[in-house]
């Protein structure tokens, strides 16, 4: 079962999606814009996986409170899994496929990104945001809610990876397997500098 576990989190991070979630617990910079994904595991043997974390810095995050604007982008290979529970080798293992051809093919689709094309002001400090989001060379209508402002806005929205073509790994006949709903947090300092690796 170890054996079953570790291949599951080696095929995986299959990542992407977003959604309210609980208050990351990944280490982040006040100042920087970050975002944080969480990846739920399901299935019969479900205890014997784990859940994933994992963080990036928003390389461009630009919004324009009077023009009511939003675009950010985040490079995929700045995606870095955070795992506690999971060993250096092993968590170096579920890096190198996450960002592999298998799963963001990140030498493919170099870029997240995201662009709104309505934003809606619905109580003081609350908005509700609709956009366009690139990912895995798909693009997608969604819409989120972001709270805060003018130096710090937090939003949080859900995502189905099959939505954006990739397939969420499954393992022993589907009894270990990666829920298709992803949970994505994020913290946006406009106009800070990037952390990016370009």
């Amino acid at each position: 079962m170890k054996r079953l576990t570790i291949s599951l989190i080696a095929l995986f991070i299959s990542f992407t999606g977003w959604g309210t979630v609980a208050p990351s617990q990944a280490q982040t910079t006040p100042g920087y814009s970050t975002i944080s994904i969480h990846v739920h595991k399901a299935g019969m043997f479900s205890a014997f996986a784990h859940n994933h974390e994992i963080t990036a810095p928003v390389t461009t995050a630009e919004i324009d409170a009077k023009a009511m604007t939003a675009s950010i982008l985040v490079h995929a290979a700045d995606l870095k899994v955070v795992d506690t529970e999971l060993s250096e080798k092993d968590r170096d293992g579920v890096q190198q496929n996450m960002v592999g051809a298998k799963v963001l093919d990140a030498n493919k689709y170099p870029d997240i990104k995201f662009q709104s094309t309505r934003i809606e002001q619905t109580s003081p400090q609350h908005f509700r945001v609709t956009g366009t989001l690139e990912l895995h060379g798909v693009k997608k209508v969604i819409t989120f809610e972001m709270t805060g402002g003018p130096q710090e806005y937090k939003g949080n929205v859900k995502l189905k990876q099959t939505d954006y073509g990739i397939e969420p790994v499954s393992v022993g006949s589907g009894t270990i397997k990666v829920k298709d709903e992803i949970d994505l947090e994020m913290d946006i300092y406009p106009g800070e500098p990037s952390r990016g690796s370009r």
